[in-house]
């Protein structure tokens, strides 16, 4: 076996690992969000606990979800590689003893003044005293999860630099247990959509960031990487490690700093954060499988080839994450566009969550979907800055990127609401994708063949012919939902046509000859 098809075996595996985790995590999730519809639905009480929740959750996912990891791999990598465990032991003390006390002084400034940061994050809710107070309250409970999240995903960091993936990826299923088992209890113990409920939540939301953080330490005191915490203190090692950081958290979080602004905006309208917020849980699954797992494992890849002066590898390895992502994310964006209504109103609609909530929330699903092949290229064009050590490039990409998503949102809201908010989020995105792509090909760093150009569009192809096969599926499905269908049948309705949808897709997949059957076969062993 060569050592570019060992390393294709342990990139693919890598990719699954880290993808069926995060698969778990979100089916979960889901689960967690059918029982959050159900008990608090999409009024005051939800738009303050979703509101409460984003913000540190905004921080989780720029953190856990790889932007921290940008900066921390390839110069972790590099001690590992140049002074072996020692220097890289005491590369990763040193970062995470500065992130350490800078988490413990924010979280302590903003619990102080958490009723500034609220009137900032949701200025719509200031003219609705007991909502604003109600989320203040909750924003105050939560927060503290962003400090447990920051160093779970520095901790995780360190393991990723490492290759072990699985402990950082289980580490978000730990936070869907412990709300679902409250959720479990709340349903039956308190009232629907009350405040006391919010606040069970919050704590539950703590809890499970500190759990993360305990499962991660763990892991890392098993490998014999657990950092010591120390005071502070500046280095040329540390210098560097900011310098790369700040850019680098600005530029991978593009997808979350657009959703907060979005989450600004729309609290000037009733319920358009909770709207936002489930279309949001829907198309962050497919983004979660896919653009995570390869956010998480192409970054360590790049970097291994690129500071062993492979560039070869480090190109072939682009293109198979490319690939993978195309493969996965075209058919599952035109899934969730034709089929968001009957999705969403299996998922969500029962209790305090109606009709009106499922029509509102297929509305901005249908945008955000739109939009979700741009979100998973950026997870694979950006490493190939990243792994340089240039985080200034994408940083600007995702300024511009911001600046489009800010100016389309406030002209579209006026007229489209929440809807034109999704729309702004996944134009903004496509403009990033495509600065990102168009740079590394000028730059002669990465660059698509006619082969391969051939093949995208094949894999096109076969997912709109999944997509025509879908629409009259998915309208009897809405008719028989409408006429009293159970839940238990709805379920397995919808598995079924997704089953269905992806059958044909791969199907299609391999008559066009874009990924015959056997090639499909060989990669799935390649998962073992």
């Amino acid at each position: 076996m060569t050592e570019a098809a060992g390393d294709g075996r342990s990139m693919a595996r890598n990719f699954a690992t880290v993808g069926g985790a995060t698969l778990l995590s979100r089916v979960l999730g889901f689960v967690r969000d059918i029982a959050l519809a159900a008990v608090l639905g999409t009024g005051p009480v939800a738009d303050a606990f979703f509101a409460a929740f984003r913000l540190p959750n905004l921080f989780r996912r720029l953190f856990a979800e790889g932007a921290f990891n940008s900066a921390f791999v390839p110069l972790f990598s590099r001690a590992l590689a140049r002074g072996g465990p020692v220097e890289a032991k005491y590369f990763s003390a040193r970062i995470i003893s500065w992130l350490f006390w800078f988490l413990v002084v924010l979280t302590l400034v903003a619990e102080i003044f958490m009723a500034q940061v609220v009137a900032v994050f949701v200025p719509g809710f200031v003219d609705d005293p007991a909502k604003f107070e109600l989320t203040v309250l909750l924003t105050r409970i939560c927060f503290p999860y962003l400090a447990a999240m920051s160093l779970m995903a520095a901790i995780g960091g360190i393991l990723n630099g490492l290759r072990r993936f699985l402990a950082v990826a289980m580490a978000p299923v730990l936070l869907n247990v412990v709300l679902v088992g409250l959720l479990g209890v709340l349903v039956v113990t308190v009232e629907q959509g009350g405040a006391q409920t919010g606040i069970i939540l919050s704590w539950g939301v703590l809890a499970g960031g500190v759990a993360q953080l305990v499962l991660v330490m763990w892991a890392a005191r098993r490998a014999g990487f657990l950092p010591r915490i120390g005071w502070p203190a500046f280095g040329p090692d540390v210098r560097r490690f900011w310098a790369l950081a700040v850019p680098a958290i600005l530029a991978g979080g593009v997808t979350q700093i657009n959703i907060f602004i979005g989450t600004v905006i729309a609290s000037g309208a009733d319920s358009a954060i909770s709207y936002l917020y489930f279309a949001d849980r829907l198309y962050q699954l497919p983004l979660g499988m896919i653009g995570i797992a390869i956010g998480v494992v192409l970054l360590p890849e790049l970097s291994a080839h690129l500071k062993a002066d492979r560039p070869p590898e480090a190109r072939k390895a682009q293109d198979q994450a490319l690939l993978f992502a195309l493969i996965f994310t075209l058919p599952a964006a035109i899934a969730l566009m034709v089929a968001a209504t009957p999705i969403i109103t299996v998922l969500f609609q029962r209790g305090a969550f109606d009709a009106t909530a499922t029509a509102s929330t297929a509305s901005a699903l249908v945008a955000f979907s739109a939009g979700l092949p741009a979100f998973v290229a950026i997870k694979v064009f950006q490493p190939g800055f990243f792994a340089r050590e240039d985080t200034a490039t994408p940083t600007w990409f995702a300024a511009l990127s911001v600046a489009i998503n800010i100016s389309l949102s406030l002209a579209l809201f006026p007229t489209l609401s929440f809807v034109g908010i999704a729309i702004a989020t996944s134009i903004a995105a496509w403009v990033n994708a495509a600065m990102l792509l168009t740079t590394l090909i000028r730059r002669r760093q990465y660059w698509i063949d006619s082969d391969q150009l051939l093949r995208y569009a094949w894999i096109g192809v076969a997912a709109m012919a999944m997509a025509v096969a879908l629409i009259i599926p998915a309208d009897w499905f809405m008719d028989q939902l409408a006429g009293g269908m159970g839940t238990l049948v709805g379920f397995a309705t919808l598995a079924g046509l997704v089953t269905g949808g992806g059958i044909i897709y791969f199907l299609a997949l391999h008559i066009t000859g874009a990924l015959p059957l056997g090639v499909l076969t060989r990669f799935v062993r390649r998962l073992h």
